[in-house]
């Protein structure tokens, strides 16, 4: 067994690549889940997988994520992914709030954050990637969530975080699924059932907004409204319905997805983070392999957890004191990117890969 990294397959995925390990071209979709410092962690396993195992691809490769998953794939679709996946790691590491900051505060840190790791050119060479399509979630949000008022906002949360304890599919009465999609090529999961959906082409004049929209989190930072060529309205977050991503990715067509993740558990929506019960639909998991930190390496971490967004409040007044820890942590995630790389290129992986749990 790995000391730092699992594999964790689904039941298609699981044969294949017992049989006959893993290749970068069985895959077709990579996804990843919304949880803002956590991804951190991922940053040398993304450098490992885009820059290296991807390199040279040829056949299209869809990648799908909301908030913070959504960032680290336009990092990784820029021309120069390791600069790019730099950028987004330093800035990230470096934001910095006042003690109780505003939703405008945040947001204003976010754009500031996002105009950086993207850069003047970012967005073209995105949309002209040879063969990464990126497409990312957002919700548009319906009755009191669609608005920025406290006295709205936080009840429609509320009605909404309490419907979606009896079901899932009560989410629907409140935000729109909205898909952002590369145009060139119709992912995959173009058409994903289970809420009301609109599909929106990305274009170079509104992937910046789309990416805002993507992460904006209800009640901690300001709503994005009107993102050119979607319905006028309020978007946040995408991963108020599709925080870890149980959708059909693949439906009937072959293939894996990679889907790098900071934890062992798949959480559908951002309020299920504290509903054990409610579990991805094991379908939607079939062709999946998921790599996760192994309990063994997060113990060996500083604090022995990976980085969070409590840690802007438990180290309110010490901000040196939290850079020092993230880029500790994040220096020891380099041990994640080389042990995937040891696994596939050596067929290793067919020893290490295990099912995944229902």
């Amino acid at each position: 067994m790995s000391k730092n990294l699992s594999f964790l397959a689904g039941r298609k995925a699981l044969p294949i690549i017992r049989e006959g390990g893993l290749h970068p071209d069985q895959v077709k979709v990579v996804t990843g889940a919304a949880g803002g410092p956590k991804c951190l962690i991922l940053n040398h396993l993304d450098g490992a997988i885009f820059s290296n195992w991807f390199a040279g691809r040829k056949k299209s490769l869809f990648l799908l994520g909301s908030s913070a998953a959504a960032w680290r794939f336009a990092s990784v679709s820029q021309k120069r992914p390791l600069e790019a996946i730099d950028r987004f790691r330093t800035t990230y590491v470096h934001q910095h709030y006042s003690r109780k900051p505003s939703p405008e505060e945040i947001t204003g840190e976010s754009i500031s954050f996002l105009n950086t790791f993207l850069s003047d050119t970012g967005a073209t060479e995105i949309l002209n990637h040879p063969y990464l399509r990126l497409n990312m979630m957002s919700v548009r949000c319906r009755g009191l969530t669609a608005s920025d008022s406290m006295g709205a906002l936080l009840p429609g949360i509320l009605l909404a975080a309490l419907s979606n304890i009896i079901s899932r599919k009560f989410l629907g009465f409140f935000f729109e699924r909205t898909l952002l999609y590369d145009q060139r090529e119709i992912p995959p999961f173009f058409s994903m059932n289970g809420f009301p959906i609109r599909q929106v082409p990305l274009v170079e004049k509104n992937l910046k907004q789309a990416l805002l929209a993507s992460g904006s989190i209800p009640v901690v930072m300001s709503r994005v409204t009107d993102i050119p060529g979607a319905r006028k309205g309020t978007y946040r977050d995408g991963g108020i319905i599709d925080y870890h991503m149980d959708i059909p990715f693949m439906k009937d067509s072959g293939g894996i997805v990679l889907f790098p993740h900071y934890t062992n558990r798949i959480i559908p929506g951002w309020f299920d983070k504290k509903l054990p019960w409610r579990k991805p639909d094991p379908l939607n998991m079939d062709n999946v392999l998921l790599l996760h930190p192994t309990e063994e390496f997060i113990k060996r971490l500083p604090y022995g957890k990976i980085p969070d967004r409590n840690d802007f409040r438990t180290f309110s007044g010490r901000e040196n004191e939290r850079i020092d820890y993230w880029n500790k942590a994040i220096k020891k995630s380099e041990r994640l990117g080389e042990e995937f790389l040891d696994a596939v290129q050596t067929g290793k992986i067919r020893e290490l890969v295990r099912p995944m749990p229902e």
